[in-house]
């Protein structure tokens, strides 16, 4: 036999196996025949104009065995081509679909014609056994070609090629072979699809018809959409989905309400007729941001949770909501399984593309603290912005290029071909529960009317709208489609709208009977047992005691290392100087307030989750809630042997106490931990900031949701959060937590903010949190040089036996003696404190203000009343005047006006950069606090 018989015509299917592994992925071959398909590759070259051309094909390559020259067959060289082929069409495919329904694509160099890949007319009847690749077997060029036009070039394109785990691109490669990436529905489905489609394009023509010229946001041209949201629900249920958790904006949110998720549309007609709500407690929001919660039993018997949660106008900050819900649902009623709970996200595309809290969200997919097992994107791809077009709303080639951050498949999908697109979405779900990774469907349609529909599009897209406007919507297209298969008849769709529109006026009507709009309700099912309460319910006492055998049970937990394991000295130093503070020195530090009312907590049968950058050791390295093991960085975390097993994190337990260090991100991951809250009433949920200013990255999780979400959506969350915040001439950025901008977004009794300044407060302030039966959002500003301030320690009995305080009166000031009562908050306390000893003051009383929302106002007053012989109330804060507590006492309490005020001067920014500016401002202020005759330079 030929010693190069190897290369013939008979073994080639072999070899185009093994060449198609080697494009898809080169490190998997075998180094020699890696190193004969380079030979082969090397002749490929790219001319200037973008075309592949073939410079001389390398018909003599070196054996992959023994290295001596071999002279390829040209069936052999051409068997390679194809291969070649069908991989262009793999990579690039996407480029050349007809995925747009209202335009011609752009053009892409090079092309996937034949000449490119060496390959001639002549070819196309000629049998290939690359063939086998597709599933095809032996098969002619032609043939081939006609697959793979099918697969990727049709209504769906779709990338993957990026991806770099064999077993999903081989899995995602037998679907697409299985089905030609085309659909294969009976006739009772396709009547189905053509009915969820008759409800979205009719209930949008009937709103246009009733409520000419008020803002709805139609899903007109991109209708599609809702038999896609039906045919996920449906299938996910029987794939053993107990809940659905999803987030969009505004456009098509009504329709989706209630087409999917069983809103009347008597409820959604009384929101239009603007009537008030029935409840007084909250304000309500725009019709197209409320959320809903509903229990639908599918077409199959099966009965699954369905949420889709409220929303602000900054269009994609619910997707880290979403993800929070998601996961804190997986948590604690399904023990961590992701397959349990479904988080689906509808993005806009100009949003997708242009807002940096995608990638944020993005990139928690797969982190420990935040993976939800994938999750299902959906752009609504209206190829326009309010009025931008899409080349200037991206850089990148599509709106979900980010998806590629995560090697995440992303469909292209025309929105006019509605088989197409529940196809793609089934694929997509199947490929999540596969692999409990990302995907992304982009539904490429269009929006009929402006960005309202009080608009005018045609004064900035007037090619494109008088496209649109001679269009025919997807459900006429499709019922055209079933009329020629036979499936349907003229009078079917007709039949199906009349009856469809029959009780669309039937709950219009009944809705103009309605005096008031009903309160919508979002996972009500969580919140059994909780009360909304006011102002008053919020600052009465609450009973945070704790038996001093379970305080002494955690310490315990919290102060012992596993002794079969080796540590670094300083960690054990650390861990035994907690058993020295609490059962010997009784004199317990900031740390021990946390540990001990995380352990006390869990001890009582709630739990505590708590993440941000760095927040396992904490930011100043006084937190330590995990230890790492020195030869192995094993973790431990001690809190979660209170019950007598160490839980290890890595592995996915289901530990009462679960810590995270974050990613670096503030915005997506307070939007995360305030949904993870939102979903887990019954845990202590903490986001920490590195410093206190950094949650400035947030401030749209923090106006819309955190401050104003009672009063818009009537939900409750006890996220606490934790702004490190405190002078200590670390310069602008590490001084100040920005306090003045939560109390400026205090109202009523929307959340609490609170500033104290020892460890037995913060236990209370930690342990009330949970201990009332109603939920509001914590803000706490924390110290860093407090944290191990020789002063600031508290006994075990405070904790055991006290209550959080959110006034604390100088306990040693002499009444009588007193000319000065000084008010001030956190640690500037103790600056004050150490002055006063200094100068030996006993004429001034340092009272501090623990909790500064809801201001305790009759504490403070009680206080004025006490020191009688006082003649100077002062206001002191080491902030610039502008900022800091100050505008807020004023608003907040009478007498404050009457204060005499202690502060830097105005200032644009937080602090001076310079330490030894820092000290000079910050001693003149004291300064001023004792002297009134000395004022602080304006």
């Amino acid at each position: 036999m030929d010693k190069y018989s190897f290369l013939n015509a008979a073994h080639t299917a072999y070899f185009a196996d093994l060449y198609d592994q080697y494009l898809q992925f080169p490190d998997s071959v075998e180094p020699s025949w890696r190193a004969f398909f380079q030979g082969f590759d090397f002749g490929l070259e790219t001319s200037g104009n973008g075309q592949v051309v073939v410079d001389q094909p390398q018909k003599v390559l070196n054996h992959p065995q023994n290295g001596e020259p071999v002279q390829m067959s040209e069936s052999v060289l051409k068997e390679f081509r194809v291969v070649k082929l069908i991989d262009g069409y793999r990579t690039r495919g996407h480029l050349f679909t007809k995925t747009n329904p209202v335009r011609e694509r752009r053009k892409y160099r090079p092309t996937l014609d034949i000449e490119n890949f060496d390959l001639q007319e002549s070819d196309l009847d000629t049998v290939f056994n690359a063939g086998e690749i597709l599933g095809l077997g032996p098969s002619t060029l032609k043939q081939i070609i006609e697959h793979l036009r099918r697969v990727y070039c049709d209504s769906i394109g779709i990338e993957y090629m990026y991806i770099r785990k064999p077993e999903e691109v081989k899995w995602i490669q037998e679907k697409l072979n299985i089905n030609e990436n085309q659909p294969a529905f009976n006739e009772e489905q396709k009547k189905h699809i053509l009915k969820k489609l008759n409800e979205a394009v009719s209930f949008e023509n009937f709103l246009h018809t009733k409520y000419v010229g008020q803002k709805r946001f139609s899903l007109e041209g991109g209708e599609s959409l809702i038999p896609a949201l039906d045919a996920i629900i449906e299938k996910a249920a029987d794939l053993g989905v107990k809940d659905f958790v999803m987030g969009m904006a505004h456009r098509g949110r009504l329709s989706t309400l209630t087409n999917i998720f069983g809103k009347s549309a008597k409820d959604i007609f009384t929101e239009f007729d603007g009537k008030d709500y029935e409840e007084d407690i909250f304000d309500g929001d725009v019709k197209y941001h409320l959320g809903w919660t509903s229990c639908r039993t599918t077409d199959s018997g099966k009965e699954i949770n369905i949420n889709i949660a409220p929303n602000p106008s900054h269009l994609e900050t619910v997707g880290a909501v979403v993800e929070g819900i998601t996961r804190g649902k997986q948590d604690r009623h399904y023990n961590n399984k992701t397959k349990a709970v479904l988080p689906i996200i509808v993005h806009g595309d100009a949003a997708i593309a242009g807002q940096g809290i995608v990638y944020e969200i993005v990139q928690m997919a797969q982190l420990e603290g935040y993976t939800t097992g994938g999750t299902i994107h959906i752009v609504v791809n209206n190829q326009v912005g309010f009025t931008t077009n899409y080349l200037d709303g991206r850089s990148s080639t599509y709106c979900t290029d980010v998806a590629k951050v995560t090697l995440s498949p992303v469909l292209h999908v025309n929105a006019d071909d509605a088989e197409a697109v529940v196809h793609a979405v089934l694929f997509a779900l199947d490929f999540r529960m596969t692999f409990g990774k990302d995907v992304f469907i982009d539904l490429l349609g269009y929006r009929k009317y402006g960005h309202n529909e009080g608009d005018e599009p045609r004064f900035t897209q007037p090619k494109l709208y008088k496209a649109i406007s001679t269009h025919e919507n997807p459900r006429d297209i499709y019922s055209k489609k079933l009329k020629e298969e036979g499936v349907i008849d003229d009078s079917y769709v007709q039949k199906l709208e009349e009856e469809y529109k029959a009780k669309l006026e039937e709950d219009l009507e009944s809705s103009r009977k309605e005096e008031k709009t009903r309160v919508t309700p979002f996972m009500q099912d969580e919140w059994q047992g909780f009360d909304h309460v006011d102002e008053s319910r919020m600052m009465e006492d609450v009973d945070t005691t704790i038996d001093m055998q379970v305080l002494s049970e955690v310490a315990e937990a919290v102060s012992k290392l596993p002794e079969d394991k080796k540590f670094l000295r300083k960690i054990k130093k650390l861990v035994e100087l907690r058993h020295t503070m609490f059962f010997e020195n009784n004199s317990l530090d900031w740390s021990m307030a946390e540990l001990l009312a995380y352990g006390t907590l869990l001890k009582e049968g709630y739990y505590v989750r708590m993440s941000g950058q760095d927040v396992e050791r904490g930011t100043f390295s006084h937190r330590h809630a995990v230890v790492k093991v020195e030869d192995s960085e094993e973790e431990i975390i001690l809190l979660n042997q209170i019950q007598g097993t160490i839980c290890d994190t890595k592995e996915g337990s289901s530990c009462d106490f679960k810590v995270y260090n974050s990613l670096l991100s503030e915005y997506g991951v307070v939007g995360f931990d305030y949904g993870y809250a939102m979903a887990s009433p019954n845990c202590l949920t903490i986001w920490e900031a590195q410093f206190g200013d950094f949650s400035n990255g947030a401030q749209i999780m923090i106006d819309q949701y955190i401050s104003a979400a009672e009063d818009k959506w009537k939900l409750q969350n006890g996220l606490v959060m934790f702004l490190p915040h405190g002078y200590e001439g670390q310069g602008a950025e590490h001084s100040s937590g920005r306090m003045e901008r939560y109390l400026q977004l205090c109202a009523k009794d929307n959340m609490f903010v609170a500033d104290v300044t020892t460890p037995a407060n913060m236990f209370h302030l930690l342990r009330r949190q949970m201990k009332v039966n109603y939920r509001k959002p914590l803000i706490i500003f924390t110290p860093k040089s407090l944290l191990r301030h020789p002063k600031v320690v508290s006994t075990k009995e405070e904790f055991a036996n006290g209550t959080f305080q959110p006034l604390l009166d100088d306990t040693t000031a002499t009444v009588e003696k007193v000319k000065s009562v000084v008010f001030c908050t956190g640690k500037f306390y103790y600056d004050l404190l150490e002055h006063r000893e200094e100068k030996g003051r006993d004429d001034l009383a340092l009272v501090r203000i623990e909790q500064l929302f809801p201001l305790p106002q009759r504490q403070i007053k009680e206080v004025l009343a006490k020191y009688k012989n006082a003649d100077d109330i002062v206001w002191a804060q080491e902030e610039p005047r502008n900022m800091g507590a100050y505008s807020h006492l004023l608003l907040h309490l009478e007498e404050a006006k009457n204060f005499r005020v202690s502060s830097r001067k105005f200032y644009g920014s937080p602090a001076a950069g310079s330490s030894v500016r820092f000290k000079k401002r910050h001693e003149k202020v004291i300064e001023s606090v004792f002297d009134k005759t000395i004022e602080v330079a304006y």
